[in-house]
């Protein structure tokens, strides 16, 4: 057989195989960002008056990287499992301590934070099994009471720095975030209870 490839045809090119792990990619080091932020943010959240546009500047920052994580993974094809489970843990965990953060500093009610973290570690008792192993399929309220809750604590704490009038506003959309919140608590463990009764379907958990 000749070697040479027939003059007019175009030889394949050469296959790759990435040794690259599965978490190690640029979404995923944001996604650890977001983490990595949540010290400084609550801490000036208790110590200080939180009108502090240093303040806002990094919870805007925290806020802004549960968006820019999402959009790497897609557009730069990093879609991974890892950061399929590390996105939301991320959010659950940022979200409930910047809300206990803020109830501490005295800007916000007990009740909102309340009714959020109860919820939180309701689903993740009654779900997160469920949830890990891909059974639950992850609905389109789940994230835009994500959003609702981060525009809420970023809305407040800007209303602190530049106009105090305007906190009202803040405080309505984390109202609304939770109970939006106890709404999609409620949707995925009720998911997790009717999968439990069926054997389990394809991965359809929601990309970031």
């Amino acid at each position: 057989m000749d070697p040479h490839p027939v003059r007019g045809e175009v030889s394949p090119p050469p296959t790759t195989t990435s040794t690259r792990p599965d978490w190690l990619t640029l979404p995923n080091a944001v996604t650890l960002l977001r983490l990595l932020l949540l010290a400084p943010v609550c801490w000036l959240l208790v110590r200080t008056p939180g009108d502090s546009p240093l303040v806002v500047g990094l919870l805007a920052l925290w806020a802004a990287t549960d968006w820019v994580d999402g959009f790497l993974a897609r557009a730069l094809h990093q879609v991974s499992r890892t950061g399929e489970m590390l996105d939301p843990i991320t959010d659950r965990v940022g979200i409930g301590a910047v809300l206990l953060a803020l109830a501490l500093g005295g800007h916000v009610s007990w009740w909102p934070v309340g009714i959020v973290v109860v919820t939180d570690l309701a689903t993740g008792l009654l779900a997160g099994r469920a949830a890990a192993r891909g059974r639950i399929k992850v609905h389109l309220l789940g994230k835009f009471r994500t959003a609702v809750l981060f525009v809420g604590i970023v809305a407040l704490i800007a209303a602190l720095a530049f106009y105090p009038p305007a906190t009202i506003f803040g405080r309505l959309l984390l109202w609304a975030g939770a109970a939006l919140h106890v709404v999609a608590g409620a949707t995925y463990i009720r998911a997790a209870v009717l999968g439990a009764r069926r054997p389990p379907a394809i991965d359809d958990r929601e990309r970031r």
